[in-house]
């Protein structure tokens, strides 16, 4: 796929695109993804999503048959982990995110331990190439996403530090501490048979995006354990400034969710968080991955 976005892909919609932030993410309006998408309206979302890192459309009434059709024009699905708490979907590339535990109560995301920004199953060789998820239940109050640009976290550090960082390598650890692991890997305390696999990656601390051929910074809180050839201590003052760094507010949107919502955001330059504000209260979604190559 050798496509360059340019501001082109917003004026093909017109007054149907509204941007979230000045940093990322834009809203499309009067998208029915119910239907299929003709050829040109595929390649305009797709401009959309790689020009802007996080693409929204609300409103929606889809089955998991049709989720599943519009994640198929960005890639390859990947298969789920399994399910996460209730087992309620029947495709092997839809996962079922909820607070709702068997005995009806509804906790936070994570009722032991806190949300940190990250990037889906960057602990792995092939990480996602993007996460779609659609809303189903949405709390009254809270359970909002957070998304950081990092291409603007890169394109901001000195050139100096560009320098410093260039050809610097990482390990990624699905296991980096308890206060830091995200929902996929608290799955290690479900009954899964590969719930106790600690998974570890090296990846280059700047990324080249395959298809915007922009340089993004690919280090995060939640799985960035240390630097490759050297020790965590060592590795802590810097990999400490760039998690800092890359979430600055001014890179930063908030996206509120509504029932029918549906937001995909691209994993190579984008951060996420799912605000972990809404015990008590009942939010689910239906999640779907894309299949990734090797971070270069």
């Amino acid at each position: 796929m050798e496509m360059r976005p340019t501001a082109a892909h917003d004026t093909a919609f017109g007054e149907r695109v509204r941007p979230l932030s000045p940093a990322l993410g834009i809203e499309v309006r009067g998208l029915d993804l119910a239907a299929p998408l003709d050829a040109d309206t595929v390649r305009t979302i797709r401009g959309l999503l790689y020009q802007h890192c996080v693409l929204l459309v609300r409103g929606q009434r889809i089955d998991e048959e049709q989720q599943v059709r519009f994640g198929e024009y960005f890639g390859h699905l990947a298969n789920t982990l399994g399910k996460y708490a209730i087992n309620r979907t029947t495709h092997p590339a839809i996962m079922y995110v909820t607070n709702e535990k068997e005995n009806g109560q509804y906790v936070g995301a994570l009722p032991d331990g806190e949300m940190y920004f990250h990037s889906d199953r960057c602990y792995v060789a092939r990480p996602c190439l993007a996460t779609m998820l659609y809303a189903i239940d949405i709390p009254s109050v809270g359970g909002n996403t957070l998304f950081a640009n990092q291409y603007r976290a890169y394109e901001t550090l000195s050139d100096g530090m560009k320098q410093l960082l260039e050809g610097l390598r990482y390990i990624s650890s699905s296991a980096k501490a308890d206060v830091s692991r995200t929902r996929e890997d608290r799955i290690k305390d479900s009954k899964r048979d590969d719930a106790k696999t600690l998974y570890e990656a090296t990846h280059p601390v700047v990324r080249t995006h395959p298809e915007t051929g922009r340089k993004a910074l690919y280090v995060n809180t939640a799985h960035a354990l240390r630097f490759e050839n050297m020790t965590v201590e060592e590795s802590a003052p810097l990999l400490d400034y760039l998690c800092q760094h890359s979430i600055r507010p001014e890179f930063t949107c908030r996206f509120r969710w509504s029932p029918g919502a549906l937001a995909l955001w691209d994993n190579r330059c984008t951060l996420h968080n799912p605000v972990n504000d809404y015990h008590g209260q009942l939010r689910s979604m239906h999640r779907i991955t894309l299949a990734g190559d090797r971070p270069t």
